[in-house]
């Protein structure tokens, strides 16, 4: 007979297999444990007996026949439910992973592979600063909608060469803030949408350097209606349906779903409730889902009418050209650009030293001043006007004028002060007139005085110092230079709305770029040229993010804008219809027609379930409504994880300092099976 003691006691073989690249160090151990021994002191038994000096913090065990993690170390080996038979696996936590961005821009990055997949893409979207994670969420292709891009890679001679941005430099990591915190969050400039420069010092801990953050916070022209023609377009609901079947579970790991090291996976918005956009904060963010947008319209994913589709394709050209202006600008001006409290930090330190500062700055005070030959145009009675050169001279926010440069240094004939003044323009770019109208206001009324300029160079830099000063702003204002190019860009727009009026041909565009395939086989490329010219006429000058929330906002008000659709079979139902979700609502449609069944609101409904055993959604809404479904195209998991973060994202206040509860998260959308 043996005692209790003697039986606690007993020891037994565990092989355990170590995840590293070492080439003279053995991957396999077998040790000798007890059910007792906690998963702590395992990882201690095991790293003493490899005796690799190394850091192995980031290091747990996975168990592959029951595929989850033993992320509790003082649990012990009974308590697990770990046995002789176990093969447990000690590997990262951390893995790479390519990441498919909506612009279609490929990350690289290494991807906590143990924590909940919500975790997960809240760590990410730190490296990549898009605030509001929780809208986001991780996608894996479908093999269906890859089927037609194989083939075609199958056809092609040449190699294609995937340009990846690589972030692997750090790991995400949910203990450093990153660029996401409240107090160091990133600033950019809400007319080009790169990183200000007194805030992109922030981004030296991080691989997401200055150049990365303009690739993912500016979108640049890569589509072509061949690249357009490789890509899955669907053409039924059912085809839709297919779009949405691969959303991970945000409760469970990528490890325990099946995600390897280096597998891609797609970040996409998935909860079309977009909180709180701010342009001085989110240009990534607005960026990203102006992309998937777009692309969504190109792709045909949702449906809108040819004016629609010509008014998305004039708000792109735009756009682009705009883009294609203030990159030149950005690269001729990067260089030069010093942060003005950088160098007076810089050029203080060398004082104190005792050596000699700098000029870059030698005095932040300074005001920029503009100096040039204009004429003045007074109006006079019975419509004549009085036109004049004169040497006209803007500092501060007055313009004084001389009778000629060489009398500028005594007193002027006159000093406009410009505060509070309004500002018009009196431009015609294809008569070659760049004019503007001054009302000031003045003791017994308004003073009108006009300006024109000899060019349009000219015209945007005194525009824009009179805009500025109209504000109370000088030219010294970081604002100046953005307006410059604003006007600018502005004035090509103009320029080529002229020559299309004239001669379509004649204009630089390759409008297939702008409009999804049926387009461009309907219509020829002048014709597509000249209507999306046409509808870009009623767009304001506008700078790129807000051409970009234009974009968004349109695409906001398409009828099928925010459904996700799957194929389900209602309970009592012989035939399969297909569900929308939305984010305050479910859509029973017809699959065969396309039309509208029944439509239940959120804000009615009472509660809902899910029968784990028979994978079927149960829901109850007011006035005794129940329906029960089971879903056919995807698991029915993600139907319950869509209804339960919508009503989660409702839940979102103003406050900018709220952190996510991410406990009631998973209360709602987790589930019990």
């Amino acid at each position: 007979m043996s005692s209790s003691s003697d039986f606690g006691s007993h020891t037994w073989g565990l092989l355990l297999t170590v995840d590293h690249q070492r080439e003279n160090v053995e991957k396999e151990f077998l040790l000798q444990v007890t059910g007792d021994l906690h998963i702590g002191g395992l990882m201690l038994k095991l790293v003493e007996k490899m005796n690799v000096s190394q850091d192995w913090s980031d290091y747990a065990f996975w168990w592959e026949q029951k595929k989850c993690w033993l992320l509790k170390t003082h649990w012990t080996l009974d308590k697990c439910g770990v046995q002789a038979d176990a093969k447990l696996l000690f590997t990262p936590q951390h893995k790479m992973l390519r990441l498919r961005l909506p612009n279609m821009k490929t990350v690289r990055l290494k991807v906590s592979f143990s924590a909940m997949v919500f975790r997960a893409v809240s760590d990410i979207c730190k490296i990549l600063n898009i605030r509001r994670s929780e809208e986001l969420s991780l996608l894996k292709q479908s093999g269906d909608t890859l089927k037609k891009k194989k083939k075609k890679d199958k056809n092609s001679k040449e190699p294609v060469t995937e340009d990846i941005l690589n972030l692997c430099d750090s790991p995400v990591s949910s203990a450093n803030p990153g660029l996401y915190s409240k107090t160091m969050t990133p600033i950019y400039d809400p007319v080009s949408g790169s990183p200000a420069s007194s805030t992109i010092t922030w981004f030296s801990d991080s691989p997401l350097t200055e150049q990365n953050c303009n690739v993912l916070a500016l979108s640049y022209p890569n589509c072509s209606p061949e690249m357009l023609a490789e890509m899955y377009q669907p053409r039924t609901l059912a085809d839709k349906a297919k779009l949405n079947a691969g959303w991970l579970d945000s409760s469970r790991s990528l490890m325990e779903q099946g995600i390897l090291e280096d597998d891609q996976l797609l970040l996409r918005f998935k909860y079309y409730t977009f909180f709180d956009l701010n342009p001085k904060y989110d240009a990534v963010r607005i960026n990203q889902l102006y992309e998937q947008a777009r692309w969504a319209i190109l792709l045909e994913e949702i449906d809108c009418t040819e004016e629609e589709m010509l008014i998305f394709a004039a708000i792109q050209a735009y756009h682009v050209s705009k883009l294609s202006l203030s990159s030149e600008a950005q690269d001729s001006t990067c260089e030069s650009e010093v942060d003005e409290v950088e160098a007076a930090l810089s050029n203080l330190e060398v004082t104190l030293e005792g050596g000699s500062t700098s000029n870059i700055l030698e005095d932040i005070t300074d005001i920029p001043k503009l100096a040039d030959n204009l004429r003045l145009v007074r109006p006079r009675k019975l419509s004549l006007k009085a036109i004049k050169s004169y040497w006209f001279i803007f500092r501060d926010t007055s313009i004084s004028y001389f009778k000629n440069k060489e009398t500028a240094q005594g007193e002027p004939i006159e000093k406009l002060n410009l505060k509070g003044c309004e500002v018009v323009p009196d431009v015609n770019v294809a008569a070659k007139k760049f004019g503007i109208k001054l009302l000031i206001p003045v003791a017994d009324g308004m003073n009108e005085v006009y300006l024109r300029c000899d060019n349009e160079d000219q015209y945007a830099r005194w525009m824009a110092a009179c805009v500025l000063a109209s504000k109370g702003r000088t030219m010294a204002d970081s604002s100046y230079q953005p307006e410059v190019q604003k006007i600018l860009s502005f004035l090509q727009m103009k320029n080529m709305s002229s020559q299309a009026t004239s001669d379509p041909e004649s204009v630089d565009m390759k409008p297939e770029c702008f409009v999804s395939l049926r387009y461009t086989k309907k219509y020829k490329s002048k014709q597509l040229t000249a209507r999306i010219l046409e509808a870009h006429q009623n767009i304001s000058q506008m700078s790129l993010v807000e051409a970009k929330l234009r974009f968004i906002q349109a695409w906001q008000s398409l009828p099928e804008f925010g459904l996700s659709y799957y194929i389900v079979r209602f309970k009592g139902s012989k035939s399969d219809d297909v569900l929308g979700v939305s984010y305050n609502r479910l859509i029973r449609i017809d699959m065969a027609t396309g039309d509208p069944i029944t439509t239940w609101r959120f804000s009615n409904m009472k509660q809902w379930n899910v029968n784990w055993e028979i994978r079927q959604v149960a829901i109850e809404f007011d006035q005794n409504v129940s329906i029960a479904f089971t879903c056919l195209s995807a698991d029915c998991k993600i139907i319950h994880e869509y209804i339960g973060g919508y009503i989660f994202l409702s839940t979102r206040s103003k406050d900018q300092n709220e952190t996510l509860d991410e406990e009631l998260f998973h209360k709602l959308t987790g589930g019990q099976e």
